[in-house]
């Protein structure tokens, strides 16, 4: 099946590629279309078919139930001290009234 220069161009213009005529003219898509044509023959019966390629799982943590009453151990990380004691991270003041 050959292509012309005018049904490779429309196609271009169907999917919204913009192609140059020097590049039109380099171009060998009936290379592509006989080897599609290839992979259609290919006999697939009995062969199952996958979402993807990789059979691997990924690994899952345990699910565990833990005590994350930890504020005292987070709040000794902020760099500044005055809102410690009332049990927050003091910010700087990002707006006006």
């Amino acid at each position: 099946m050959a292509f012309s220069k005018q049904q490779l161009k429309k196609f271009a213009d169907l999917i919204r590629i913009d192609i140059s005529e020097e590049k039109l003219e380099k171009m060998n898509i009936d290379s592509v279309i006989e080897w599609l044509d290839k992979l259609q023959k290919i006999n697939t019966t009995g062969v199952e078919p996958m979402l993807n390629p990789a059979e691997h799982k990924l690994p899952r943590r345990a699910d565990v139930v833990t005590d994350g009453n930890i504020r005292d151990l987070v709040l000794s990380n902020a760099p500044d001290n005055a809102g410690i004691s009332r049990g927050y991270f003091a910010v700087p003041k990002v707006m006006d009234e």
